[in-house]
């Protein structure tokens, strides 16, 4: 078993001190300016439903679908850092800010590790991992014939009319491919991604500002370009995509979630999304499940769209997130982490010609699908930052030689 030197583990929550007293100190709890920055977060996205109002993703009332465990000590596996030096998997999990990170290979967990006070029962915030959750959920309501991808979003959902979104498919938002103009600059004052924050609640609303809520954001944005030209990454086209959802189903995005996916997967807890003042999920990155959960959603992804018997979610649409994927659209920078890469129905296509892709948010949450290898590996984070992209390419190279020791 691997040892990792205390003083490379960064502090929990607990140890820094935050929420901590009855009651804690002002200056430990953390505030609409700062729950997801450092050192806050460390606590925040474990806490998710004590900061924000929030709706049920509920897992229904039939016990939870077991998850065979075969453990193997995978800490000693070492990897190429972005740095240019040899890591051990024991310690990227520690100096990565891991809070739960767990390997599944043919369907049996293999590593489950939790840190920062982390634990089984507890639900994390997925960050932009929401996003592919959310493109699986289309892909069920394209198989039941609800859901056209060739047409135009105005169809589904009139407001968009008006706006940046008339004339762009399904297919090109499943993608973010539209032409729309999106800023997506984190904690920027006056960037989208910020109006975004505000009007779910994330964020503060100015004096002299008036609180909009999500659905105000996407009837603002107007097009910049032509639809379908190329991939730039734009939180919002989730958002936009779950406005339809909800319209063709007639059912709002926490109940058809719970529906279609979570009761069926058998997971041991209930997800839930945060809401905005119009009680509307926050479908880009609202959303917060278990560790085992996430593995179970992961690992039902990865054996196209099937549970035991359930075909969940139509296989063609699995297998089209890499076989659709068009690398010439994908492009500087998001290529650095995927020369062969692209974007496809809110997953990141990592390797599609050995059927890798993800489900990768802020902060470090991953969902890495390796179909060939059958392993699924995830890991929720509380990066000290929104991006790190020596943290990102280094979780990457050590799921790849963790699939490397797995084979």
């Amino acid at each position: 078993m691997h040892r990792t030197a205390d003083s490379q583990k960064p502090k929990t929550a607990r140890e820094i001190g935050i929420m901590q007293g009855f009651p804690p100190p002002p200056e430990k709890r953390p505030t609409l300016d700062n729950w997801d920055l450092a050192p806050f977060n460390r606590w925040s996205f474990q806490n998710m439903r004590r900061l924000f109002p929030t709706a049920d993703v509920r897992s229904g009332p039939a016990a939870a679908a077991p998850l065979p465990v075969a453990l193997q000590d995978l800490s000693e596996v070492c990897f190429a850092t972005g740095a240019g030096t040899r890591q051990s998997v024991g310690d990227w999990l520690w100096q990565s800010y891991t809070d739960g990170f767990l390997v599944l290979h043919g369907g049996a967990i293999v590593t489950e590790f939790y840190a920062n006070d982390f634990h089984a029962e507890a639900a994390h915030l997925g960050q932009s991992v929401s996003k592919s959750v959310i493109g699986i959920l289309a892909g069920i309501l394209h198989g039941e014939g609800l859901l056209d991808l060739a047409a135009p979003l105005e169809e589904i959902v009139p407001e968009l009319a008006g706006t940046g979104y008339a004339g762009c498919t399904v297919d090109q938002a499943l993608d973010m491919l539209s032409g729309v103009r999106f800023s997506e600059g984190y904690g920027l004052p006056g960037s989208d991604m910020t109006r975004v924050d505000i009007a779910s609640g994330w964020r503060p609303v100015r004096d002299g500002e008036i609180k909009p809520t999500i659905r105000d954001v996407i009837l603002s944005l107007p097009q910049e370009r032509a639809h379908g030209l190329g991939f730039s990454y734009r939180s919002i086209e989730t958002d936009v995509i779950a406005w339809a959802l909800e319209r063709v189903s007639g059912t709002d995005l926490s109940a058809l979630l719970s529906d279609r996916i979570w009761r069926r997967l058998g997971c041991e807890q209930d997800g839930f999304f945060t809401v905005d003042d119009a009680g509307t999920a926050l479908a880009d990155g609202g959303f917060n499940a278990s560790l085992r959960d996430y593995a179970r959603f992961g690992h039902m992804v990865l054996n196209g769209g099937r549970v035991g018997d359930d075909q969940i979610v139509p296989e063609a649409w699995i297998d089209g997130i890499c076989t659709g994927a068009d690398p010439s659209k994908f492009g500087a920078p998001y290529d650095v982490l995927s020369p062969q890469g692209a974007y496809r129905r809110f997953w990141w296509v990592h390797d599609p010609g050995r059927g890798v892709f993800m489900a990768r948010g802020v902060f470090g949450q991953l969902i890495f699908i390796d179909r060939s290898a059958d392993v699924v590996i995830v890991k929720l984070s509380s990066w000290p930052d929104y991006l790190i992209p020596a943290f990102g390419l280094d979780a990457v190279q050590a799921c790849e030689a963790i699939v490397s020791a797995l084979d």
